[in-house]
């Protein structure tokens, strides 16, 4: 069965709340453990660049994001956990996009028309204040999701259309260069509770209405004690539909929990008295994600090692896709062979599909002697970063069999060979690498 890479963003623009939590990270968690699903999950840095002019709240939100992943029990070992702007393939691919992407297709994007509509209306330009960044965002994203060929993205049903237009570059530069991106889809969850805020509009940083996840256990009581109620007194029943205390409590209680508390509304319950079970079911849930939390804000060069370690696995995917895509459309060394082309100036697109990756792309092992008689090798990334440096061999012979079973094994050959990654780089990065190399090999 082939394995379904699914791919996820989130945007680094402000402090998570309590319905990122319920609508995004906790069911990414969940979905990230499953069997037979490679995971991407990215810290969109570039796209919060759009958002906000703010340099300092930028690189303050892609550390609590980070953190709060990682405390919602993210495991970076198991998932390629990185930060969009340590991909610099993603940008390039952005631009190769943008020269088969028709301005038709961007005119239509949701959030420009939106902009010119609101102009429209005021009667200002219709592109007063539209960045070409706005303009150009769908692009942006199309390029996070098929750089890493994702079959499925996670999205909200007002994120429909950009998958739909990833879909529509992906096809045309398939169409003129050759079958290089799988077309993604978007995945759906209807399920996924959409969660009221302090004043029964839905929870969101626009309206100025969260609660955010992470904020200390008095802060949390205080704003669970805010939410807004109607008027009636102890003793009378109230009404479940439309309550945002008991749409919160939902989704964050068992079956068996949301009932008792459907109960207590039906005989009466005091608002003080179900403010006070939500404030405990709360903190119960995000008490312990709370003291990680706070850990890792504390110690932020652990979360930049776990985010560079991601970004040198997802680099060792996108970088010698690059070079393929580079290659088909025409972006080739002079010296190559597979650089000539036909007397009519266009490479086939069957010769682009199954182009060549350059050794210059690809990770690289480097074997010799040193003064000491004994034989050495050492691994190289394709940026030229260590990955891994030998212990001694007595021969060249055993050296380079050495070499040959780690390219055979990634990295579950290390223990037999009594070898050791460098400190920051995981075993995943090491499997990436020699898949690359396996990989230019077939």
């Amino acid at each position: 069965m082939t394995t379904q890479r699914v791919l996820t963003g989130i945007t680094t623009s402000g402090t998570p709340h309590l319905g990122n939590y319920v609508g995004a990270v906790r069911p990414a968690v969940q979905a990230s453990r499953s069997s037979g699903v490679q995971s991407f999950y990215f810290l969109a840095d570039y796209h919060a660049l759009i958002k906000t002019g703010d340099p300092a709240r930028v690189q303050r939100s892609t550390l609590e994001i980070a953190a709060t992943w990682l405390a919602a029990g993210l495991d970076p070992s198991k998932v390629l956990f990185y930060r969009q702007s340590d991909i610099p393939e993603i940008p390039e691919l952005t631009w190769l996009l943008t020269c088969v992407c028709g301005k038709g297709l961007l005119n239509r994007a949701h959030a420009y028309k939106a902009s010119v509509d609101k102009n429209t209306a005021s009667g200002t330009e219709p592109d007063d204040g539209v960045t070409a960044g706005l303009f150009m965002y769908p692009v942006l994203m199309a390029a996070d999701i098929i750089m890493f060929n994702a079959h499925r993205v996670p999205v909200g049903r007002d994120q429909i259309q950009h998958i739909e237009m990833a879909r529509d570059m992906a096809a045309s530069f398939n169409h003129l260069y050759g079958e290089h991106f799988t077309l993604p889809d978007a995945q759906i969850d209807d399920n996924v509770a959409t969660l009221p805020g302090l004043d029964g509009r839905k929870m969101s940083k626009s309206y100025d209405n969260t609660i955010p996840l992470f904020a200390p256990r008095d802060q949390l009581k205080k704003l669970v004690m805010g939410l807004l109620t109607d008027s009636r007194a102890p003793g009378e029943a109230k009404d479940t539909e439309g309550s945002a205390l008991f749409q919160i409590y939902q989704a964050f209680a068992s079956p068996a929990e949301a009932e008792t508390m459907r109960q207590a509304y039906a005989n009466g319950i005091a608002w003080g008295e179900a403010k006070q079970m939500l404030f405990e079911r709360l903190d119960a849930e995000i008490a312990p994600m709370r003291a990680a939390y706070e850990h890792y804000m504390a110690h932020p060069q652990e979360v930049e090692a776990i985010l560079l370690a991601g970004a040198a696995k997802a680099r060792a995917i996108a970088t010698p896709f690059t070079h393929k895509l580079r290659h088909a459309v025409g972006l080739r060394s002079l010296a190559s062979p597979t650089g000539q082309v036909q007397a009519n100036g266009q490479a086939t697109a069957r010769g682009a599909a199954s182009a060549t990756v350059t050794k210059s792309s690809l990770p690289v092992f480097k074997q010799y002697r040193e003064r000491d008689g004994l034989f050495y090798f050492k691994l190289q990334a394709a940026d030229g970063t260590l990955m891994l440096q030998s212990t001694g061999f007595d021969a060249p012979k055993v050296c380079g069999a050495a070499i040959a079973r780690l390219q055979a094994e990634g990295a579950g050959a290390l223990t037999g060979l009594g070898q050791t990654l460098l400190p920051g780089v995981g075993p995943d990065a090491l499997d990436a690498a020699m898949a690359a190399l396996r990989e230019a090999k077939s």
